[in-house]
């Protein structure tokens, strides 16, 4: 595949940000230290001359950076069970369990979904290279529900055409801290890599892109206050929901990241449930295309660990 090649003009929003921190803002994936690293291999150039990771660039100025291909890493197929909810000879969709990482990743090498996915499928589509065959997009390790995974290139170029262009509609259920009065609303918050945590997204990062999200409430549980959501995003920035719901003060229950106190996740264990990651749930996925299934629309269904925690709160919501 070769290496990737990213250019970028710097715009008035972004003058006098250090270079290394704008990168990490704007480039997929990339720590700050990541982008260092590549800034002293001489993979950053500014109107063609290296510079420094400190150096702030100019509004005007252009900013290359190369990308070299990660070094080549063996991925054996694993008979690691998987849930298909539909699949035809151009894509599968997959109810994928919480815990399980989409794509190798430091720490998670062929324990993930794309050895099982070798394994369970001949042919796999190999635009996504080979730590990535057949992804289109991604679940959080921790959440569960719909993915979509092509199996072939033809089908590989067109999902993932759709889903720049926003013509493949996700849909989550989630469930979150506090009582949301309103039935339905908006959040028009841009999301990018937070300033000081490098780690973690946030709606106040300078180099932060545009995400929508749209929720509508599904149920109020009054005893521990928590809500049950629908989510549907129109953008999909890294951890948007989560980061989303979190700065309308209504953070995802259980989400070790962005959850804030664990008052909620404490009461609900003393009840005599369990909540082990962010109750978050890719529960539809819907496009319509010609020559990809016509008019598509799959639902996953909820997971145990989210129903068991929502069975909890109405009864404990009864039981006052």
């Amino acid at each position: 595949m070769g290496e990737r090649v990213y250019h970028l003009e710097i715009g008035p929003a972004d003058e006098g940000e250090r270079l290394d921190v704008l990168l990490a803002g704007k480039l997929p994936d990339l720590s700050r230290a990541r982008v260092q690293k590549l800034i002293g291999e001489g993979r950053v150039s500014v109107n063609g001359v290296r510079v420094r990771s400190s150096f702030r660039p100019r509004s005007g100025d252009q900013v290359h950076t190369e990308l070299p291909e990660p070094a080549p890493q063996e991925v054996l197929p694993r008979n690691i069970p998987i849930d298909v909810l539909t699949e035809n000879e151009d894509f599968l969709v997959l109810n994928k369990p919480s815990g399980l990482v989409v794509h190798p990743a430091p720490g998670h090498v062929d324990d993930t979904l794309v050895s099982a996915l070798l394994y369970h499928v001949k042919g796999l589509s190999g635009i996504g290279g080979v730590l990535r065959p057949g992804i289109v997009h991604r679940l959080d390790k921790d959440t569960s529900g719909a993915l979509l995974v092509a199996k072939n290139d033809r089908s590989h170029r067109e999902l993932s055409r759709l889903f720049k262009d926003g013509e493949i509609h996700k849909t989550y259920l989630a469930i979150v801290k506090g009582r949301v009065t309103e039935p339905e609303g908006k959040i028009d918050l841009p999301v990018g890599r937070h300033p000081v945590d490098r780690k973690k997204m946030s709606v106040v990062s300078r180099s932060g892109r545009r995400a929508l999200t749209y929720y509508k409430c599904l149920r109020r549980y009054e005893s521990l206050a928590a809500s049950l959501l629908e989510v549907r995003i129109e953008t999909g920035r890294t951890h948007q929901i989560r980061v989303h719901m979190a700065a309308i003060g209504h953070p995802v229950l259980g989400d070790p990241v962005y959850g804030g106190k664990k008052d909620i996740e404490e009461s609900i264990r003393r009840s005599g449930g369990q909540v082990r990651r962010q109750m978050l749930h890719a529960s539809k996925l819907q496009w319509v295309h010609p020559q990809l299934g016509g008019s598509v629309c799959v639902e996953a269904p909820l997971a145990e660990d989210m129903e068991a925690v929502l069975s909890l709160l109405a009864r404990l919501d009864e039981s006052e």
